[in-house]
């Protein structure tokens, strides 16, 4: 019978996480890592009753998209075949994944920051931590980076979700740090074309993936050169994966390290495939070109659709959609989230919750908003409009759309009836 450790992890202090995880793992427990800015009550199941199994092992939040709390067991050998996989990938690019520093400005408790470090470990890399006040300040940053003994002397690997790439790509010391880079994995939400087109008219070598908790981080990664070549998507399969599309038109995968089980807030574990192996992400998808080797397009969330008047709609589409439109038309909109609530007509209509890029809010900035959707199907439309100036993703770049959700019910119970 397995032990489980909790593992509290320091934003600003991930070294200290990652020496005790060696120390646990080495003991053969399993880890549950916790993120020490979230109430431990947002993070901990009453799972008290069950047996684990045999360790060492990773028990890792899933990302959120979808509002629900749910935990996936990993054993080892899950985070060695996907830091295997990777490996391959970037020899096949000619770099030598032995050779790379590898950078990693992401969030120790997720997959998406506990894999650059896992896969550095495992291919005798070096590698960096780029905590959150490095990241909010680029010409701090790039100092930092260029003080370190392997800046420019080996190829230097990077991983980032959309945000921080926007943030960086705004900053000149932050565009100079992303172009030493000789990839830049861009994962966790999809990259709005906006910031794909800035990327590659900077040569920037960014490589956007296609990965899950489940799945033990990336199953599909686009090429860096394919990317500057106006390839869009998320790349194609990495070793030993495969792809399908499930009835509801959704992304299922098929590989040797999907998640040994599932823990959600039923308490209970549970297999997260069906029974040929599958796992079925919940991901709205396409895919181009051969069978056995498809490039991959994902569309948007089956379970973030809202039906109004009759009309599936898509908020993730719409939200790139209209940071683009605000892009072309000069306006300074630095995110947007687009909620469905209740409505006794339509079923759900949309609403749209606003953060522009300064502090000072534009006059007029809601009705240039209205007129940019004004052409938009009825459906689509944003019925009300929301000044929100903390919107933001999680750091794992993800949309908590129950959290934002919470918010906006309190305002709307705040305004005068």
């Amino acid at each position: 019978m397995g032990i489980l450790r909790l593992l509290h992890c320091d934003a600003e202090q991930p070294d200290e996480a990652a020496v005790s995880l060696e120390l646990h793992m080495a003991r053969g427990a399993w880890v549950r890592l916790l993120d020490c800015e979230m109430p431990p009550e947002r993070q901990l199941l009453h799972a008290d009753h069950l047996t684990w199994p045999s360790g060492p092992g990773l028990v890792l939040s899933t990302g959120g998209s979808s509002g629900g709390r749910q935990l996936c067991l990993h054993p080892i050998s899950n985070l060695e075949r996907s830091a295997h996989a990777c490996g391959v990938w970037l020899d096949r690019l000619g770099v030598d994944p032995g050779s790379t520093l590898v950078w990693n400005p992401l969030p120790f408790q997720h997959v998406s920051g506990l894999m650059p470090w896992w896969r550095a470990r495992q291919w005798a890399a070096d590698h960096a931590w780029l905590t959150p006040a490095l990241m909010k300040n680029p010409d701090m940053l790039l100092s930092h980076c260029r003080r370190h003994p392997g800046w420019r002397r080996r190829p230097m690997v990077l991983s980032l979700v959309p945000t921080q790439l926007q943030r960086l790509l705004a900053d000149p010391s932050g565009c100079v740090f992303l172009a030493e880079m000789a990839v830049i994995w861009i994962g966790g939400a999809a990259l709005p074309d906006h910031l794909a087109d800035q990327s590659r008219q900077a040569g920037l070598r960014l490589a956007p993936c296609y990965g899950a908790t489940e799945t033990a981080a990336m199953v599909t990664a686009l090429t860096p050169t394919d990317f500057l070549a106006g390839v869009r998507g998320c790349g194609r399969p990495l070793e030993g994966v495969q792809l399908r599309l499930n009835q509801q038109g959704a992304l299922a995968v098929h590989c040797d390290r999907l998640a040994a089980a599932r823990l959600d807030d039923s308490a209970a574990l549970c297999s997260i495939s069906d029974r040929g192996g599958w796992w079925h992400s919940g991901d709205l998808a396409e895919l181009e070109g051969s069978p056995t080797n498809p490039q991959l397009h994902v569309r948007g969330r089956v379970d973030g659709a809202i039906h109004s008047g009759g009309v599936t709609v898509f908020p993730s589409q719409l939200e790139e959609r209209l940071l683009m439109d605000a892009t072309r038309a000069g306006l300074q909109l630095d995110a947007v989230l687009l909620l469905g609530l209740p409505d006794r007509e339509w079923g759900e209509r949309l609403v749209a919750l606003v953060r522009w890029s300064s502090a000072d809010v534009p006059s007029e900035g809601s009705d240039a908003l209205r007129r940019l959707v004004s052409g938009w199907p009825a459906a689509e439309r944003p019925l009300q409009w929301y000044l929100c100036p903390i919107l933001e993703r999680s750091s794992a770049g993800k949309w908590e759309r129950a959290r934002w959700r919470t918010w906006l019910l309190r305002q709307r119970s705040a305004q005068p009836h």
